[in-house]
């Protein structure tokens, strides 16, 4: 009786030690790793300009630069070429072209409106252009600048630079936060 009392115990015992090795495996078992978000190939920028007294006369400027950041120079770079004494509504459209068919990064920033944010900054001794965000229907009251309007005064000559700023989280609706995603400089003429 004695070696069945024996055995009992040290059968309790290496099946405690089974249950409890096991028990350890599942509370080590590895957490995979976050997804990593890799940054948009961003090919093509271009500004759509229409004559708001006259939507047949459209202007446009592009660059382009077909491999994306980094590797081989950009191909295009337009200047910004509007009439004087005009309001034009502009829209930004912005192509991952590296994909097939062509990536539509646009649709994705007014998706994520409330992380992006774009600035406009016009420059030079003759710049005459204000601009002004105009982007009506997005999910943020805070500006996004897609779409917005540039009133043209006097012939000029100046740059405009475009910023696009990634704030997930942050955006207040200034310039601080967040990392740059694009910023261009265009040669601007109003003539």
């Amino acid at each position: 009786m004695k070696n069945q009392i024996k055995h009992f115990i040290l059968t309790m015992i290496i099946a405690g030690s089974i249950f409890t090795g096991c028990k350890k495996d599942e509370d080590t078992v590895p957490t995979p790793p976050a997804p990593t978000n890799e940054g948009e190939v961003l090919t093509t920028f271009t500004l759509y300009f229409t004559d708001s007294a006259n939507s047949a006369n459209v202007a446009s400027a592009t660059f382009r630069d077909p491999d994306g950041d980094g590797g081989n120079p950009f191909t295009q770079f337009d200047s910004i070429h509007l009439q004087a004494n005009k309001t034009y509504y502009a829209q930004v459209v912005i192509l991952n072209e590296t994909a097939s068919p062509a990536d539509s990064i646009s649709n994705e920033i007014l998706e994520e409106a409330n992380d992006h944010l774009f600035f406009y900054t016009v420059t030079g001794a003759n710049a005459n252009v204000s601009i002004t965000d105009f982007d009506t229907n997005t999910p943020t009251p805070l500006p996004l600048g897609l779409q917005t309007k540039w009133r043209t005064g006097a012939a000029s000559m100046g740059s405009t630079q475009i910023i696009l700023k990634h704030q997930p989280g942050v955006k207040d609706g200034t310039f601080a936060p967040g990392t740059t995603d694009i910023d261009l400089t265009f040669h601007t003429k109003i003539q």
